[in-house]
C-alpha cells in the first residue's frame, strides 16, 4: 500500500486559503489527508467553509506558524508530512513526484524548485529556488540565509518527531532553525530540481510586513548554529567533499 501523506495548511486571516486548500485537494496522489490548522483566525473563514467537509479542521488559539505546524504535524496520520502556506499553492503532481523521489532514494527530507506568483496567481518568476553545485556549498549558505522554501519541503513524520518539531519561540524563522538542526543531525537534505509549488508574493505577506523582526530572528538563528555549521563544513573540507 502506498504511504499516506499529510498536507498541513496553517491558516490565519488569509484571503487565499481556499486556493491553497483546492490545490491540495487536486493532487494526483490519492493516499492523502489535508489538515487545516486555524491559528485563531478572525477573518476570511467564509473562504474555507464551502470545502470544510473535504478536509480535517483543527482549531487553536493564535500562537504563530511554528505552533500551528507543530500541532498539525503531530496530529497527522501520514508517514510523510508536507507544509503548505495558506497563500501558496501546490501544482497537481507535487506530492506524487516528491514522494516518488524520496521513496526511490530513501530520503527522509527533501525540498524542490518553485515558481513565484503574484497576488492574482500569475507567474512572475520561474524556477526561483537557489541552486548549489555541491552539498557543502548548500550547507555553507545557511550561514548567511535560509536557502529552502518551506512550502517545498516534504519529510517523514518520524524525522520531525526525532528533531522535536519547530521552535515555537521563533515566530518567523522556525523553519530556518529546523532545517539547520536536520543538517546538523546528519540528515541528507535532498533537492528535487522540479518546480512543484507556487510561492505567492503579495503586500500582506509576512516577509514584507515584519522584515525588521525577521532580520533579528535570522541573526539569532545564525548565532545559535553558526559554530556547529562551520565545524561541519571543516569536516567536509578535510574529507575532500568540496
Amino acid at each position: 500500500m502506498q504511504p499516506t501523506v499529510s498536507i498541513v495548511i496553517p491558516f490565519y486571516n488569509c484571503p487565499y486559503a481556499d486556493q491553497a486548500i483546492a490545490s491540495a485537494l487536486q493532487q494526483t496522489y490519492a493516499n492523502l489527508e489535508v489538515i487545516l490548522v486555524d491559528d485563531g483566525s478572525t477573518r476570511h473563514r467564509d473562504k474555507i467553509e464551502p470545502i470544510m467537509d473535504r478536509i480535517h479542521y483543527l482549531g487553536k488559539q493564535n500562537g504563530g506558524t511554528g505552533s500551528a505546524l507543530n500541532h498539525g504535524f503531530r496530529m497527522a496520520s501520514g508517514e510523510y508530512i508536507a507544509w503548505l502556506s495558506s497563500d501558496d499553492c501546490f501544482f497537481p503532481r507535487k506530492i506524487e513526484r516528491q514522494l516518488n523521489f524520496m521513496e526511490k532514494n530513501g530520503y527522509r527530507i527533501s525540498h524542490t524548485d518553485f515558481h513565484n506568483i503574484d497576488a492574482s496567481g500569475a507567474i512572475t518568476a520561474t524556477r526561483a529556488a537557489a541552486k548549489f553545485r555541491t552539498e557543502r556549498e548548500f550547507i555553507a549558505s545557511f550561514l548567511t540565509c535560509c536557502p529552502v522554501n518551506g512550502c517545498t519541503v516534504m519529510m517523514r513524520k518520524d524525522l520531525f518527531l526525532e528533531l522535536g518539531g519547530f521552535d515555537e519561540t521563533l515566530l518567523f524563522t522556525h523553519d530556518y532553525d529546523f532545517w539547520i538542526r536536520a543538517i546538523l543531525a546528519g540528515e541528507p537534505f535532498a533537492f528535487l530540481d522540479e518546480p512543484l509549488t507556487a510561492y505567492r508574493w503579495h503586500d500582506e505577506m509576512g516577509t514584507r510586513k515584519h522584515w525588521p523582526r525577521i532580520a533579528a530572528e535570522i541573526a539569532l538563528v545564525q548565532a545559535r548554529h553558526g559554530a556547529r555549521l562551520r565545524e561541519l563544513l571543516d569536516r567536509y573540507l578535510a574529507m575532500g567533499r568540496i
